[in-house]
């Protein structure tokens, strides 16, 4: 699903498609596929952190969403830069260690890493 990209990040496609509620997810079993093969975290309980447009999302698991989608909060979307929904678009989903940074800013409970920064603050935050 996901592949290296750079130093920081993985690459993928997802489904994009907006949701109730305040937090991001993707399906419940590739979340945890996802987090275990690529963090090394057999919990499967660390939100993933992904991002989309210039903004970086924390993702939780949610058996209501279907395979191979992102649903993002409606309130989040206008940030993303996502236009037309439901959309496949490329996501980045941040490594371990950048994922450890971003959630450490702002702690692993909010729907946006950090806040709702732009990917610019965010990495003139983490510099």
């Amino acid at each position: 699903m996901f592949e290296p990209f750079s130093q920081g990040y993985y690459l993928g496609r997802l489904y994009v498609e907006p949701r109730d509620g305040e937090r991001a997810a993707m399906a419940r079993a590739q979340h945890a596929a996802v987090n275990e093969q690529l963090y090394a975290d057999e919990t499967a309980e660390r939100p993933l952190v992904m991002k989309l447009g210039r903004t970086h999302l924390a993702v939780h698991g949610d058996a209501g969403v279907p395979a191979d989608t992102l649903a993002v909060p409606e309130e989040l979307l206008d940030e993303t830069a996502v236009d037309t929904l439901p959309t496949l678009k490329e996501v980045l989903l941040a490594t371990a260690d950048r994922a450890s940074q971003l959630l450490a800013l702002t702690g692993a409970t909010r729907s946006t890493v950090p806040g709702r920064q732009s990917a610019g603050d965010v990495e003139r935050d983490l510099t």
